[in-house]
């Protein structure tokens, strides 16, 4: 017997199973974060449980940052930067991504502290011959020296040993 709107029922199959994908994916971030409130992509790819030195400027001084202070760092990434820099990429230019080898290549050079805050404040071409309108300026009312160092020790420590971090393809995995 042929029930009235059967076909309904797969519909709602359906937006129940996405409903459900939704709030998993909704929910995953605030359990992503260890004890002490640092996020566990911290612990496990950027390796680091307590402090690291990073470099603060050119001229060979550091700077301690924490894990909970990059975990707040991934987090000002992923509200700000990830839209075009997912991965350590480049959507804009995918030539120039954000791995290690890159941010050295700029000129000025971008693998301190103090150079990719400077960048943040007022963005430059690759080759530092113009303006840069690919990235946004970031101005000090929208996020602070203290937060674009947070920011900026995330994306130095992830060039340097997330795996897969701004490379043109992911490594293999397999043994």
């Amino acid at each position: 017997m042929h029930q009235p709107h059967s076909w309904l029922r797969p519909i709602a199959l359906l937006c129940g199973s996405l409903l459900i994908l939704w709030l998993g994916w909704a929910i995953a971030p605030a359990t992503a974060l260890a004890a002490g409130g640092v996020d566990n992509y911290v612990i496990q790819y950027l390796k680091v449980t307590d402090t690291v030195e990073l470099p603060l400027n050119d001229r060979g001084e550091t700077k301690t940052f924490t894990a909970a202070d990059l975990t707040r760092g991934k987090r000002l990434f992923e509200e700000n930067c990830k839209n075009c820099h997912v991965g350590g990429s480049t959507l804009p230019n995918p030539l120039v991504s954000l791995s290690l080898k890159d941010l050295k290549g700029a000129t000025p050079p971008r693998d301190t502290i103090a150079s990719l805050v400077a960048f943040q404040r007022s963005p430059r071409s690759y080759d530092g011959s113009e303006e840069s309108y690919s990235c946004r300026r970031v101005s000090e009312d929208w996020l602070t020296t203290e937060q674009l160092e947070t920011l900026a020790a995330f994306i130095l420590r992830a060039a340097a040993v997330a795996p897969g971090w701004g490379v043109e393809s992911f490594p293999d995995s397999a043994p």
